[in-house]
């Protein structure tokens, strides 16, 4: 009679795997090469376009965006810093529109405060590196987490090589801050803390309200970048105590190429610049501010706070429905990040079992996105994953799926059909799902490198 490990080994060296990992040797055959053979191929065929369900990474413009843009584009040019004629006069009005009545109202804040940037990137760099080398001679220490995006992760970075300190927090496993453990790190020096408010990749919405109450009392400055929140939730600088918010245009139907950054004017926040020259943007952003994109960010905001909670109860809808789909037909599927404090429509999915990449490959007429990286060209587990305590085979594992103000019922469906007969026919294939059908502890087993 075979013993345990021997009938092990035979099973792997039967599909041909000689690594000691069946999971490894998939991710090691899945090159950059090959997937730019595949993505040749598929663009070369003519064939219709997937279905897309990826609105994390960004969303199609509202047809009413593009409506509010393009005089701007075509009839309105003038540059709206030029104050001696009529054309910059017409777009200096339109660019201050969207200042005030559209992207300020929709956060409750003052116009003034609101800084045109080219997106939530550049905003995020302003807010964290502005702040920190503006009160460096006093304070020199940043607090953020370890589920940030990667340019606040980045960005902080990049102050400690110029001699900053920084705390990145853990989180605990269903992805939310410790609210103690963020105000016992607070220290005298502590000029800024940064804290995403709907992450990016797994959708947890962190309790800002009470961070930004934590800061104030200490006499710190508090920036979220809300990127993935604004127009999704309602958000009042004001009532949540924010000092500096990014916002993005095109993760809410809004142009790419634009974003904003709030700062607050009283008590009075102060940053250095990244960039000089004219003075435009109260003299924290040189440079000529893009009317049309302004004017399409505005509109994207007026859309969002108009149509908020009809789109937030919809995607509700889709994103329950999806998941009830999906977990109702296929076993040990684990919803990562918390259950409730969440935005619905992002919603990331780990099948026990199989590998993301390959399911990703097999859903090939579904737009989405992997979440066993932070970027297309790495094949090492999403940090973010890892950081929620994720095990490694799960998070290499895990599928993001967005659900947006244009996802339809019939895609949400035919999305949760595939998904499920891919996940079966992928397991059926994996060695690793048969020894767990035969109650083999995949734990227990010691793997050795041959």
């Amino acid at each position: 009679m075979l013993s345990p490990s021997r009938t092990v080994s035979s099973r792997l060296l039967r599909t041909g795997s000689w690594l000691p990992l069946w999971l490894g040797s998939v991710r090691s055959a899945a090159s950059s090469l090959q997937k730019e053979l595949i993505k040749k191929r598929e663009l070369e065929k003519d064939e219709l376009r997937p279905l897309y369900m990826d609105f994390q990474a960004t969303t199609p413009m509202d047809p009413r965006v593009l409506d509010a843009m393009l005089p701007y584009q075509v009839n309105y040019y003038g540059n709206p810093h030029s104050r001696t004629h009529a054309y910059g006069w017409e777009s200096e009005s339109a660019m201050e529109t969207a200042r005030k009545q559209q992207v300020a109202d929709l956060i409750g804040a003052d116009p003034r405060e609101i800084i045109f940037t080219s997106g939530a990137t550049e905003s995020n760099n302003m807010a964290i590196k502005g702040v920190a080398r503006f009160y460096q001679a006093k304070k020199r220490h940043v607090i953020t987490t370890q589920t940030e995006h990667k340019c606040v992760l980045d960005s902080c970075r990049i102050l400690e090589s110029e001699g900053f300190s920084v705390t990145y927090l853990p989180v605990r496993t269903d992805g939310l801050l410790d609210l103690e453990l963020l105000e016992a790190s607070i220290r005298p020096d502590t000029s800024l803390v940064s804290v995403m408010t709907v992450n990016n990749e797994i959708g947890v919405k962190q309790p800002i309200k009470e961070i930004g109450k934590i800061c104030r009392s200490k006499g710190v400055f508090f920036h979220t970048d809300a990127a993935q929140a604004i127009g999704k939730i309602p958000l009042n600088v004001s009532d949540w105590k924010i000092d500096l918010m990014s916002i993005s245009g095109h993760k809410i139907y809004g142009p790419k190429g634009v974003g904003a950054l709030y700062v607050r004017r009283r008590p009075r926040v102060r940053l250095e610049p990244l960039q000089n020259g004219g003075g435009q943007e109260r003299g924290l952003r040189s440079g000529t501010v893009p009317t049309p994109l302004a004017v399409g960010l505005g509109a994207a905001c007026s859309i969002a706070q108009q149509e908020m909670e009809y789109d937030h109860h919809r995607v509700s809808m889709l994103a329950n429905r999806l998941v009830q789909k999906i977990m109702s037909e296929i076993p040990d599927v684990i919803m990562n990040g918390h259950p409730e404090q969440r935005y619905p429509g992002c919603v990331n999915l780990s099948f026990a079992y199989v590998e993301g990449e390959s399911l990703l490959m097999a859903l090939k007429d579904v737009a989405l996105s992997s979440g066993s990286a932070c970027t297309s060209a790495s094949l090492e587990p999403s940090y973010v994953l890892r950081a929620i305590g994720a095990d490694e085979d799960l998070a290499h594992s895990s599928i993001r799926f967005g659900i947006g103000r244009f996802t339809t019922e019939d895609e949400v469906d035919y999305t949760a059909e595939k998904c499920i007969q891919q996940v079966r026919r992928l397991r059926e294939m994996s060695p690793l799902w048969e020894m767990v059908q035969e109650g083999i502890d995949l734990k227990s087993i010691k793997w050795t490198q041959h």
